[in-house]
């Protein structure tokens, strides 16, 4: 059951991921007039096609992708939908390249942007729909002879920022304190209608049962009451804060601050899904939040491979006003896609090492 459980959850999860997001490549492609061969769920054997309206419509056996295929664009999915049984009389669309430069540019953004739709309204569902209130960043109470409160925050302080980055929800806070590594921190914070500097906040630490050194907060919030407006205000500064956490990653990864053994892959994610599935319905849809906005701002990432380097491939076009030659973008293509696929079977590599060896 714990399987199926699992396994029901992540197709939902993937599923709804992928289906946005090439939709939002078909709806945008379909507004500006260029041919869509095909839209497809699902990679693999075809279990349901339809034509309709010059494009073919496939449900596929594998629930693990998708694509759009448009007409005139250099890529096997566009190749093999070119041989798909749709009339030539039906093809009323323009081909990709014939299309004006930003309405192409719309075609390549317009995926990642309809992740970041779908990820507000869930968050919007996630955060009408938990019984708490709204966590809020203003200190209700500071624990008696906390060493926060001896170092520098105060009750009814409003934390704006910590080390230097803003903080758009109280899960902000939380993250850049568990990226310090000294117990200390530097606090922005709006206190008495003043915004005031609060260097080197200190904070007290335990040791647990593992031997590891935790901190320890040693401050509680207050509660926001649900109303309409701050239901949108937080779903929307939720959805800052899931899409900065890869930028972050990232630039932890390059300095070295967060060690690659700790990247994880699809199976990685599968297993999230399944310890989500455990706890209900709202933390696979939190987690679905997640997977979705932090998959639009990684294909508007400028590598190749990903929309984020067509775009850099249609704005160099509109720059010296000639496209980039395809066998330029060919071999970036290439190249950034086989450094991407060695990091996803280097990163399921480390998930099943965990899986195997209990070790998180």
């Amino acid at each position: 059951m714990s399987f199926l459980i699992t396994f029901l959850a992540a197709v939902f999860v993937f599923s709804a991921v992928i289906a946005v997001h090439e939709f939002g490549h078909y709806a945008a492609a379909k507004l500006c007039g260029i041919q869509v061969n095909e839209f497809s769920i699902g990679m693999g054997p075809a279990l349901w096609t339809r034509v309709s309206g010059g494009t073919q419509y496939s449900l596929r056996a594998l629930p693990i992708g998708g694509y759009v295929a448009l007409e005139g664009e250099q890529s096997p999915e566009s190749q093999a939908a070119e041989a798909a049984p749709v009339p030539e009389e039906q093809r009323t669309g323009l081909p990709l390249g014939e299309a004006a430069l930003w309405k192409r540019a719309l075609v390549m953004a317009a995926g990642a942007l309809m992740n970041f739709v779908l990820g507000f309204l869930v968050l919007i569902l996630v955060v009408a729909t938990q019984q708490d209130a709204i966590t809020s960043r203003v200190i209700y109470s500071i624990e008696e002879g906390a060493l926060c409160g001896q170092t520098g925050l105060e009750p009814e302080d409003e934390i704006l920022a910590v080390n230097g980055r803003r903080c758009f929800i109280a899960n902000d806070i939380l993250y850049e304190l568990a990226r310090t590594k000294s117990s200390q921190a530097d606090f922005t914070v709006r206190r008495d209608g003043q915004v005031i500097q609060l260097p080197g906040v200190q904070f007290d630490t335990v040791e647990g049962e593992d031997g590891q050194t935790r901190m320890q907060i040693g401050f509680v919030v207050y509660g926001i009451r649900k109303t309409p407006l701050n239901v949108l205000k937080e779903a929307w500064n939720s959805e800052l804060y899931y899409g900065r956490i890869i930028f972050t990653t990232l630039l932890d990864l390059i300095r070295g601050r967060e060690s690659i053994n700790n990247l994880s892959g699809p199976v990685g994610i599968v297993t999230a899904i399944g310890q989500a599935a455990r706890y209900g319905l709202g933390d696979v849809l939190e987690l679905l939040a997640l997977i979705t906005v932090n998959l639009g701002v990684f294909n508007l990432l400028p590598i190749p491979a990903l929309d984020g380097g067509k775009l850099v491939f249609l704005a160099i076009e509109g720059v010296t006003r000639r496209p980039v030659s395809e066998r330029v973008q060919g071999a970036l293509t290439l190249a950034t896609f086989a450094l991407l696929l060695g990091l996803m079977l280097f990163a399921t590599y480390n998930d099943l090492l965990r899986l195997i060896t209990g070790i998180v």
